[in-house]
């Protein structure tokens, strides 16, 4: 498979769905170094979206169940992603993964909020809570290859237009993964198509020394707090300055 070709499928399925998108920040997006992006998460769409304006294939994690359904199955494995590993195992997967991947340069990316948002409606500005798994894995990997730089990317995903539909019921989701508590829930499983959407990128944070040396050290808890914390602060600010222009234009 070409390393476009996730690429081409992003574009492909935000044109098929008639989404206008716009790119802002595009100076900030790191162009040879290994690069970690996170991001807010609400849609199907938000991985395509992230592909089709960082202009580069992002190695994203995607949930264990994503890789039993069929059909689905396919579609992750087409657009690059690689699911995790049962609840018990998602840590270690995740970790093993995600340094694999930075080791060869690729692009990995993110979505700290977990499944929450997409298995429960959410507002187009509303950011939930950020596991900090992901600072785990670049401080990780940036104390495993401290020669190679490392960049943390965070971009927000700023819904202007957009249409919710409700799909499969997500208790039927435990069928293909009985161990995710999150599937143990009446009602349907709601899915959300972006007409109008801004990527906003953010600063890059770059792991420093000091940040290897704090995290081999008694500090490593308060490092990864930062980190998780920067990223999220980040992405909340840019959601909220965007919805207030998109706002201040309607009046």
């Amino acid at each position: 498979m070409s390393s476009q070709h996730p690429i081409y499928l992003s574009r492909w399925l935000l044109s098929s769905l008639g989404t206008r998108m716009f790119v802002e920040g595009e100076d900030r997006i790191p162009q040879r170094d290994s690069v970690l992006v996170v991001s807010n998460h609400r849609s199907f769409m938000d991985a395509p979206a992230l592909m089709a304006a960082l202009d580069r294939p992002l190695r994203f994690a995607c949930h264990h169940y994503m890789g039993e359904v069929p059909v689905m199955r396919e579609i992750v494995t087409g657009m690059g992603c690689f699911p995790l590993d049962i609840p018990e195992r998602r840590n270690q997967s995740f970790l093993r993964q995600g340094t694999e991947l930075l080791s060869d340069r690729e692009a990995v990316g993110v979505f700290p909020e977990g499944t929450p948002p997409m298995v429960t409606p959410t507002h187009p500005a509303e950011l939930g809570k950020f596991h900090r798994g992901f600072a785990h894995l670049a401080l990780q990997f940036a104390c495993q290859q401290p020669r190679n730089a490392l960049a943390v990317l965070p971009v927000a995903l700023v819904s202007l237009q957009e249409s919710n539909f409700r799909s499969i019921p997500v208790r039927l989701l435990s069928f293909f993964d009985p161990n995710e508590p999150m599937f143990d829930r009446s009602g349907l499983h709601p899915v959300v198509v972006y007409h109008h959407l801004v990527v906003a990128v953010g600063r890059p944070y770059w792991i420093t020394q000091r940040d290897r040396q704090r995290y081999r050290g008694s500090e490593a808890r308060r490092v990864v707090s930062t980190l998780a914390k920067t990223c999220r602060t980040e992405i909340e600010q840019l959601l909220t300055k965007h919805r207030d222009e998109d706002a201040l234009s309607a009046l």
